[in-house]
Parts: structure tokens; sequence; C-alpha cells
């Protein structure tokens, strides 16, 4: 196992997921080394892009996300909707493993929410950024009723 697959499995074993879906060849191999050193409550999911068109067809929550080999190979729009697509599934953790080559940059990242992790420069020239929907948008003191000006219609209406 190379470098790049041990901080792959490490990622894993570190957020300890019941349910992960890896779309790229190298994060479905460490998904399999996961697996198969794992629980056997755990479920891998490999998926392709194609898979990914049919919301629906998720009816479980999924709590961990890897991406890699991907959004270097497809149109911008579509990676932006792909990264979209996850988060709307309510996966709690993205992680993706992306080319410096790619057209990818810092910022577009941290636009969507995520973050770029310390030392996670591998020997193949990718870095990787984190996503969680836990932390990704800290609480607000003023965000509560307190601080509307109809607080009665506090959590009634979704726009």
């Amino acid at each position: 196992m190379d470098n790049e697959q041990r901080a792959l499995v490490g990622l894993i074993e570190q957020v300890n997921p019941r349910t992960l879906i890896t779309i790229g060849l190298s994060v479905n191999r460490a998904g399999d080394t996961w697996q198969k050193a794992g629980k056997d409550d755990v479920c891998h999911l490999p998926l392709t892009l194609d898979q990914l068109s049919d919301p629906a067809s998720f009816d479980q929550t999924v709590d961990l996300a890897l991406i890699s080999d991907t959004l270097e190979q497809i149109p911008r729009e579509a990676g932006e909707q792909l990264l979209g697509t996850l988060r709307n599934l309510g996966v709690r953790q993205i992680a993706v493993l992306v080319s410096d080559s790619a057209p990818w940059t810092f910022r577009d990242f941290i636009a969507l929410g995520f973050r770029r992790q310390p030392s996670s420069r591998t020997e193949a020239e990718k870095t990787l950024y984190t996503y969680n929907l836990d932390t990704y948008n800290h609480k607000r003191t003023w965000n509560n009723p307190d601080y509307w000006a109809n607080p009665e219609m506090w959590g009634k209406a979704w726009w």
C-alpha cells in the first residue's frame, strides 16, 4: 500500500463511518481495504457519476464520501453538481483528493465550504479537502428567534 492509500485508509479510520461512498479508483481501493479490515456492519458503496444522478436511490444516511481522480476528468459545472448532490443527500463528511494540476483552486473549495487539510500533500502532488456538515458553519448567537422581527414565525418558513 502506498502513502496515498495509507492516508486515505487513515482518514476513513479517523472518521469511523458506518456507510462510505467512494468515487474514483484510488478511493475505491482504500474503501475496499477498509471494509475488508473492518466490522461486518459497515457498508462501502463504490459509485460512478451516473449512479449519483438519481438521489432518490439513497435511502440511508451516508457518513463519509471520498472522491479522487474525478474532478480532473469532468467539466467544472459537473464537479460542482457532484459536490452539491453529495451535500444535498446529507452526507455527513466529504473528502476530495484532487491533483494540484487540476483547474480547481483553493478558493473554489473554500467557496463550497471545504477546508484544506494540513500536511495532506501526497507524493503524487495531490491535496486533500474536506467538508464536515457538523462544523462547516459555526453557530451564531444572533441566529435564533429572539433576534427575528417576527419570532412567532421562527422555523415555519423556509426559502
